[in-house]
């Protein structure tokens, strides 16, 4: 059975666990369970510490997880990512009391606070600054009020927390991070069972980034049409009972659906549709 490991808690969690039922697989019922088989897909889940999961896959007893790019490149591990999956982005910057510092170059000889050492400090070294790296579990805002660092390094999303914390972002982000698969440096590329489950995955992706839409349009206005929707490879176009008139059917970007909708209403489409996908394979 191919063994994953997934999140089993936090705000990876949730969202993975979704993403792997609309791919078919089943998933724990309760929080408490820490391993369940899917018979049916050959597959074995662990739900483990997302911090901890680059460290099984890399040691080679699982065959992939799903964790945080942040939390790969933090442990470490022997492990590489092979696929990005779109949800719990995030953006790590540096932070401090405003005025006190203004760039990078400005962290030289500081204590930097973090929950993310090994980030931080491959870093700092790999832009040459020298300073100290104090590793905490969790509300690092609070380290420079209680002089444990001068700067602090965390992940950002609206910055609320840090400004009533009294704090300022600096400089550019250290690296943006979202959920990602991962697997063992110099794992089997080709291993069938772990394409699968990609493709499974990437499909998921796909269908939650298209819509497929169905309209009905005049002949002559067919080539517009089709401009507006050119599809994947390229539209269906079926003819209709009524001459002159034919059934266009495209996959088209979500976020995009509404704008190509009046544009196509703009040259005469009528019957205008728009349906989720739920599954596909490109």
């Amino acid at each position: 059975m191919l063994r994953i490991a997934v999140p089993n808690k936090g705000s990876l969690s949730g969202p993975a666990a979704e993403m792997l039922h609309e791919a078919g697989y089943q998933q724990r019922r309760e929080s408490k369970e820490l391993r369940i088989v899917d018979p049916t897909n050959e597959v074995e889940f662990f739900y483990l510490r997302p911090r901890d999961i680059a460290i099984y896959v890399a040691s080679g007893q699982l065959d992939i997880g799903l964790t945080g790019r942040d939390l790969l490149i933090d442990s470490g591990a022997d492990a590489e990512e092979i696929l990005a999956l779109g949800f719990a982005r995030s953006t790590f910057r540096y932070a401090g009391k405003p005025g006190t510092i203004s760039g990078l170059a400005d962290l030289a000889g500081k204590t930097v606070a973090t929950s993310y050492e090994g980030i931080v400090a491959a870093h700092l070294t790999d832009n040459g600054i020298d300073a100290s790296v104090v590793h905490l579990d969790g509300a690092v805002e609070t380290a420079i009020q209680l002089g444990v660092a001068q700067v602090i390094a965390d992940v950002v999303e609206t910055g609320t927390s840090l400004r009533n914390a009294g704090l300022e972002v600096v400089g550019e982000p250290i690296m943006q991070s979202e959920a990602v698969v991962i697997r063992r440096t110099g794992a089997d590329g080709d291993d069938p069972k772990v394409q699968q489950f990609l493709r499974r995955l990437q499909g998921v992706l796909v269908a939650r980034t298209y819509v497929m839409m169905d309209y009905d349009c005049r002949v002559e206005q067919l080539e517009k049409a089709v401009a507006l929707t050119p599809g994947l490879e390229s539209p269906t176009v079926s003819p209709l009972h009524n001459e002159g008139w034919v059934a266009v059917r495209a996959m088209v970007p979500a976020k995009e659906a509404q704008r190509i909708m009046d544009d196509l209403y703009d040259i005469g489409a009528r019957a205008i549709l728009t349906t989720a996908i739920h599954a596909c394979r490109l």
